[in-house]
């Protein structure tokens, strides 16, 4: 029943761009380059490149009666890779100053895309706890970081 498992990627897909939303309305709150619809599309993105990795692997081994030899490690990383060229391009340098921003957007994208992958792989506790805990990070600590500077 291939479709119920296409069913099961597309709740896992939307989870992981719920919760990457969440931080990309922080982020678009906080009037940062990358916001809501770039966090949905990286948590998302990362989430199906998982589970359509995952279903790959299965569908191969079905069809061909062959053990395969899989490292998912290698989607993980080619995800982090791709990613972090987005990231880079929210980075911004003032030319006039020593001023860089967009570093926590970058993080923040990093990180949403690792939301995605926590889903992908049934790591909802995880996933959802990440979430909460980089919505304070990013809230709490930006109000405690203007208060300093």
């Amino acid at each position: 029943m291939q479709w119920n498992y296409e069913l099961i990627i597309i709740a896992k897909t939307a989870l992981a761009m719920f919760l990457g939303g969440l931080l990309g309305l922080e982020r678009e709150f906080s009037q940062k380059p990358a916001g809501f619809r770039t966090h949905i599309l990286v948590a998302g993105a990362a989430s199906l490149f998982i589970c359509t990795g995952d279903w790959l692997v299965c569908q191969f081994t079905a069809d061909n009666n062959l053990p395969v030899q899989a490292d998912p490690l290698r989607v993980v990383q080619a995800i982090v890779t791709g990613i972090s060229f987005l990231g880079a391009g929210t980075i911004i340098r003032q030319r006039d100053s020593a001023r860089i921003e967009g570093l926590t957007t970058a993080a923040s994208i990093l990180l949403a895309s690792a939301i995605g992958i926590c889903i992908a792989i049934d790591l909802y506790v995880l996933g959802i706890g990440i979430t909460m805990l980089t919505l304070l990070v990013l809230r709490l600590l930006g109000i405690v970081e203007r208060k300093l500077l």
